[in-house]
Order: C-alpha cells, then structure tokens, then sequence
C-alpha cells in the first residue's frame, strides 16, 4: 500500500506543477474553465502559486519532512473540495473529472504523510 501512496504523491507533485504553469502561462483552456465556474481571470496567478505551493510542500515531505508534507496534502485537499465546490455552484459537470482527480490525489498524498508521523 505504501508504494501506492507514494506513487499517487509524485503524481500529485508532477499534477500541480502542471496546472501551475499552464495557469502562470494562461493557457486558453485554463482561462476557458476558470470562465465557465465563475472566477475572475485575475485570481489565477494566486491559485497557481497556491498549487506550487503545495506541490513543493510534497516533494519536501517526501524528502524528509513529513510534517510539511502533511500540511500541503491538506491545504491541497482543502483547495480542490473548494474546485469540486465551483464546478457543482456553476453547475459545470462535464469536466469535473478534473478538480476530482486531483482532489483523489491530494487526499492519498494527505493519507500518506499521516502514516509517517
């Protein structure tokens, strides 16, 4: 089970740094979705930097510091409820698959930095 969690937590690293940069570089279709929940274009950059954030506290939870790692597993979790959240207010279901996975992600990274404290 571990080598799952430890699987879904680089996943979830590699995730977030991509979504970030493609939010940091204003990708048509990230402009295109944050349009269609409802969120100002200009907030992008901020929830960028959150991912990045929280992407960089898993790779420092994974080299050791566990304590972070937890933290960023659930400021992560608690950001991607919040994305699940918008596309449900905005009534935007077909690619809710997307908030959602990332939310599976950020709950295994999450569960696994529970098991090393």
């Amino acid at each position: 089970m571990t080598s799952v969690l430890i699987t879904a937590t680089v996943g979830c690293v590699v995730a977030n740094v991509f979504i970030a940069i493609a939010d940091y570089a204003r990708a048509p279709f990230v402009l295109a979705n944050s349009a269609e929940v409802r969120l100002p274009s200009a907030a992008v950059p901020y929830l960028a930097t959150l991912k990045l954030a929280g992407a960089a506290g898993l790779l420092m939870g994974l080299l050791g510091v566990h304590w972070l790692g937890l933290a960023a597993g659930i400021g992560l979790t608690a950001f991607f409820i919040g994305a699940v959240l918008a596309h449900v207010r905005a009534r935007v279901f077909y690619n809710i698959a997307f908030p959602g996975g990332y939310l599976l992600l950020a709950v295994a990274s999450a569960c696994f930095f529970v098991d090393r404290l």
